[in-house]
C-alpha cells in the first residue's frame, strides 16, 4: 500500500509539510491502518490518508476474502465520525467529572476505530483492520500526537484546511 500522496505540498510551510510527513510515517509504519484523518475542533478535516489508499485497502481486504470492504466513504466521512465520537466522549467526561478525554477506541467485529486528542480540541482518527495490533496503533498515534500537538496552531490549521480545499477543487477539475 502507498502512503498519502504529496501532491499539493509545494508552497506549504515547513510545519505543514512536517505534519504531512508525520501522517505518511504513521500510515507506512503501522500494518493494518485503512485510513487516517486529522480533524479540527470544529469538525473540519485538516489532513487525511488519500482516497487511493482507501481503494487499495478495500482491494487488499477483498483479495483476502474478508467479508467487509474496508472504508466505504471518503476522508470527510471519517472526519465526521471522528468529530462525532470526540464530541460524545468529551460530553461524557464532563458529566462524569473525570477530566479530559485522552483517547477512545471502538472495537468492531471486523475492524477498529481509534480517536486521540491532539491539542485545542483537534483529533487524530485511525480506522484499522481487524488484524491490526491495537497497542501498536495506539503507540504510533501517541507518537504522532506528541510530535504534532505543539505545532498545530490556529494558523497552521487554517493553512492545512485551505490546502485541502484547494487540492479537492483541483482534483475534481481533472
Amino acid at each position: 500500500m502507498t502512503a498519502p500522496s504529496t501532491f499539493g505540498l509545494i508552497g506549504l510551510s515547513s510545519e505543514a509539510r512536517n505534519l504531512h510527513w508525520l501522517l505518511t510515517n504513521l500510515v507506512e509504519e503501522v500494518p493494518g491502518i485503512l485510513s487516517v484523518a486529522v480533524v479540527s475542533s470544529d469538525g473540519l478535516l485538516l489532513l487525511s490518508s488519500d482516497a487511493q489508499r482507501n481503494q487499495q485497502a478495500r482491494a487488499a481486504l477483498q483479495a483476502r476474502g474478508t467479508r467487509r470492504t474496508g472504508p466505504r466513504g471518503s476522508a470527510a466521512d471519517l472526519a465526521t465520525i471522528v468529530s462525532g465520537i470526540g464530541s460524545l466522549t468529551v460530553g461524557a467526561a464532563k458529566l462524569m467529572d473525570f477530566g479530559g478525554v485522552k483517547h477512545t477506541m471502538v472495537a468492531m467485529d471486523e475492524g477498529s476505530l481509534f480517536v486521540m486528542s491532539i491539542s485545542d480540541g483537534s483529533l487524530l482518527g485511525v480506522h484499522g483492520s481487524a488484524d491490526c495490533d491495537m497497542s501498536v496503533v495506539a503507540y504510533h498515534m501517541a507518537l504522532f500526537v506528541g510530535r504534532a500537538g505543539h505545532v498545530l496552531t490556529p494558523e497552521l490549521r487554517s493553512e492545512l484546511r485551505k490546502s485541502l480545499e484547494e487540492s479537492q477543487t483541483t482534483g475534481s477539475a481533472r
